[in-house]
């Protein structure tokens, strides 16, 4: 996981803001690479692929944990603004979906995280540093980054990104994942790991039926009282718990002491 912030690399950049913010320049070229680059962040991304490459990790995926642009800064401060945001965040997020790459990693996609959802108008430091956001507090949109599904699209100056592209083979447009739907009469149970030990069982079992659930049938003369052992009464709380929290995932954790199957138990 990575965090490329063009923004910062200005001053090694020669402020060149129209190639860190996607604009259309006569690119960059890599005497080390051969390749000519039409924006800093492709640039920094193949900066760390060639680092990696060097030590024998080239395979290893690359995430992009952090990247953005502050829309508004203190005065004098030239980078920071409205138009340069818009223009890096929306051409980051047209070039992420296009799955187009990187000149050293063509066709390759990026698991891609903004900085950030939300201004932060309490936070420290040059008001720069308050204004990374998409969208203000009350929810409205910043500026139009094309973020929002179905929402307007920003009007974007370097659209075809004509040197790493394909010259005459316009990039797809973006779509939208679905989500899977599951499977038919796909169910989930909660059942205890088989290394759980009958004290951190007997723990959950207090937990699960101290949080409400009926608890009544592992009771004497219930009908599921036996097997009379802490592991067969643990594993009907906390399936009952799971279920009570509509199967969520995480509520059949119980300090790692959980596990989910689709074996009814």
């Amino acid at each position: 996981m990575i965090n490329p912030y063009p923004y910062f690399e200005l001053n090694v950049m020669s402020n060149n803001i129209d190639f860190a913010v996607f604009r259309k320049t006569p690119g960059v070229f890599d005497p080390a690479s051969k390749k000519t680059y039409s924006n800093a962040l492709d640039f920094l991304l193949d900066k760390t692929y060639t680092a990696m490459s060097a030590l024998g990790f080239g395979d290893v995926d690359i995430v992009i944990g952090e990247t953005g642009w502050p829309s508004l800064g203190d005065p004098g401060n030239k980078a920071a603004g409205m138009d340069n945001a818009a223009s890096y965040n929306g051409h980051l997020i047209r070039k992420i979906v296009s799955g187009v790459g990187t000149p050293l990693m063509p066709n390759r996609k990026f698991e891609t995280y903004i900085f950030a959802l939300f201004n932060e108008n309490q936070k420290p430091g040059p008001i720069a540093e308050k204004n990374w956001g998409l969208f203000q507090p009350d929810f409205s949109p910043v500026y139009t980054s094309g973020a929002l599904r179905d929402g307007p699209q920003p009007n974007l100056s370097n659209p075809g990104f004509d040197v790493e592209g394909k010259p005459g083979q316009p990039l797809p447009k973006p779509v939208q994942p679905m989500p899977s739907p599951p499977a038919a009469n796909a169910k989930k149970f909660c059942v205890p790991k088989p290394e759980a030990t009958d004290a951190q069982l007997q723990n959950n079992l207090d937990y699960a039926c101290g949080q409400g659930i009926d608890c009544r049938p592992i009771q004497a003369g219930g009908v599921c009282v036996e097997p009379a052992t802490v592991r067969s009464r643990a594993a009907f709380a906390m399936n009952s718990y799971f279920k009570s929290k509509l199967g969520v995932d995480s509520a059949c954790d119980f300090s790692g002491t959980g596990q989910l199957t689709t074996v009814d138990p």
